[in-house]
């Protein structure tokens, strides 16, 4: 086997210090790291509750797969906030190119044996389009628990967000969302002595 040597894995390893909501004071400060597994099991989930409740066929561990590494290239980019990327057309277009020369950058890090493993993960646009919806579904998921968990410490700088979110997360119409938000959302308000006392009267009980 001939020697090989890549810095990929590296440059994953530093997302865990590519912060979030950059122009929001944070009471609880979140890295790109913990953003990308929070929206990998939310996808997985949704996958899952697509296929058993509403006649899906979905890969779900390919969605949460593809969910790891969603924000992948923001180890590069960093994380541009929502209201500057889509502030203005020239501003989402030149962002758009920055992600695409970015993708390849790290595309060019794999040994050449690897790089379709990953272009799927990588490149947005190779991923089929209903993956695509879990991990938009999720990734909007996440950023509403991450703006109600400010708003629970007292944080107002997140109140319109955790609104806009709300009424993103309701435009998308999917069934596997509304089921989540129903079933699984309302809890993660909870303490640790709330989140025993509901968990205690859940036992036995199916949904």
């Amino acid at each position: 086997m001939p020697a090989i040597s890549s810095s990929f894995y590296a440059y994953l390893s530093r997302l865990r210090w590519i912060k979030r909501w950059g122009l929001k004071r944070n009471a609880h400060e979140e890295n790109v790291m913990e953003h990308s597994w929070e929206v990998a099991v939310i996808a997985h989930m949704l996958a899952l509750i697509k296929n058993r409740y509403f006649d899906g066929q979905l890969d779900a561990n390919a969605v949460a797969t593809a969910a790891l590494y969603h924000d992948v290239i923001e180890v590069i980019t960093g994380d541009l906030p929502t209201p500057i990327k889509y502030h203005s057309p020239a501003i989402l277009d030149a962002y758009k190119q920055i992600e695409h020369q970015a993708e390849t950058e790290l595309l060019n890090l794999l040994p050449a044996a690897l790089r379709e493993d990953f272009r799927a993960f990588i490149q947005h646009e190779s991923l089929p389009e209903a993956h695509q919806q879990i991990i938009k579904a999720a990734d909007k998921i996440s950023a509403y628990l991450k703006c109600k968990a400010e708003l629970k410490a007292g944080n107002t700088e997140f109140e319109m967000a955790a609104e806009q979110l709300a009424k993103n997360i309701h435009e998308l119409q999917q069934p596997e969302v509304v089921f989540f938000m129903r079933a699984f959302a309302p809890s993660c308000g909870l303490t640790l002595d709330g989140l025993i006392q509901k968990s205690d009267s859940e036992k036995g009980r199916t949904l």
